[in-house]
């Protein structure tokens, strides 16, 4: 592939695991960025490596390598001294160190930019933890369903006559750590024009309650709640919500007026358009009840599949599919979103591809090395001599 990779050059040093801060420096490293994994043999590496219940063959996993494309592998104990200058040595020749370590520990660890600023006046150093470094909250350990709860997502997912729900997925986890690659990588060009580079922060929680948008707006300056409208509705446009069909459900947007008419021309019901009870986004909004019982009984007619192709390209319009009908979906093969990631145990190992395109192409992708594959190689680029490779090993810095 002839993909231009644009942060080709560009080298970040990640003290990570599990999910969160993986995503955020994969997306750089699917850029271009030599991203160097730091991971403490003394626990195996990355917890994910351990992340069953898939696994590919011994200290590797499924899981792992979701987060971890294109990444090198270096075993190092930053709580060992000789770690630590081993750590150092590297940090003069990075651009970045990134951590999604609790707030209490990258100064601990000297993983700030007041510890490393003797050693690299340039370098950028992001934090994603859960609650910040700069308040009470700096040592509590958090993870995304928590800021789903504390934030006010799970009040607004599910059913209104159900308890609160989580989302699927663990989106704020994702989120914290695309803003925080965002966030680096904006420090890092200020530091390659100033000489001078600087903390980033970005925290789980800031970002959940950040994504409350509009909602958040509308209680802080009107005092309005926004609360859960069942068949996953939207707070104030109506149609807009799932319908069912002949086979399932089928999700509709009648986000405009405009898309409005299509769709009751398109359903063959052209009266609904001049009913006093639907004319307006208000009247629509007060009927909502009476409009989506009209709605599921025409949507029910025919199938999903039926409904999708009639409307296609005329108003927004998608099918409810599970995991398994989205993933066999022949529109991802289309579009170059299904990518080979060949593993040692497994040739056929597939992944989702980043959704970045850079001049109309999808990004290279590899797994990422087993644990600690570029120690010696990194270390002999160090100045580390076989010996003192070997002693590192032996004292348990590598």
């Amino acid at each position: 592939m002839s993909t231009a990779q644009p942060l080709a050059g560009i080298r970040i040093i990640a003290v990570e695991q599990y999910g969160a801060g993986p995503f955020g420096s994969m997306y750089l490293a699917d850029l271009g960025a030599e991203v160097i994994k730091i991971e403490n043999p003394a626990i195996g590496g990355d917890i994910s490596r351990q992340t069953g219940p898939f696994f590919l063959g011994e200290g590797d996993s499924q899981f792992f390598q979701t987060f971890n494309r294109n990444k090198k592998s270096l075993t190092l104990n930053l709580k060992e001294q000789a770690g630590r200058e081993v750590f150092h040595k590297l940090v003069a020749t990075a651009d970045a160190v990134m951590n999604n370590l609790r707030g209490d520990q990258p100064a601990k660890l000297g993983l700030d930019y007041v510890s490393l600023q003797a050693v690299n006046p340039k370098i950028v150093c992001a934090h994603l933890s859960a609650y910040g470094r700069d308040n009470d909250r700096a040592n509590w350990p958090g993870y995304d369903y928590l800021m789903q709860a504390e934030a006010g997502f799970m009040a607004l997912t599910g059913a209104p006559e159900e308890p609160p729900a989580r989302f699927g997925l663990s989106m704020v986890d994702f989120m914290t750590g695309v803003t925080t690659a965002a966030g680096l990588m904006a420090a890092l060009i200020g530091a390659l024009r100033s000489g001078k580079g600087t903390d980033v922060d970005v925290s789980l929680f800031d970002v959940a309650l950040h994504q409350l948008t509009y909602p958040a707006t509308w209680y802080l300056n009107g005092g309005h709640v926004t609360e859960r409208i069942e068949r996953s509705a939207h707070p104030s446009t109506v149609p807009c919500q799932t319908y069912t069909s002949a086979d399932g459900w089928v999700f509709v947007m009648g986000m405009t007026e405009k898309f409005w008419q299509l769709i009751v021309e398109g359903i063959n019901r052209p009266e609904l358009a001049d009913d006093p009870r639907f004319n307006s986004v208000a009247c629509r909004r007060e009927n909502r009840q009476a409009l989506q019982t009209i709605l599921d009984a025409a949507f029910a007619e025919r199938s999903t599949d039926d409904w999708v192709n009639h409307f296609a390209g005329k108003i927004p319009i998608a099918p409810v599919y599970g995991l398994d009908q989205a993933l066999e979906n022949p529109y991802l093969g289309e579009i170059g979103m299904l990518q080979s990631l060949p593993h040692t145990q497994n040739a056929n190992f597939r992944v989702l591809a980043n959704p970045i395109k850079i001049g109309g192409e999808r990004l290279p992708g590899k797994g990422c090395s087993s644990l600690g594959a570029d120690s010696e190689s990194l270390l002999a680029e160090l100045g580390y001599s076989s010996d003192a490779i070997a002693n590192l090993k032996q004292s348990g810095a590598i």
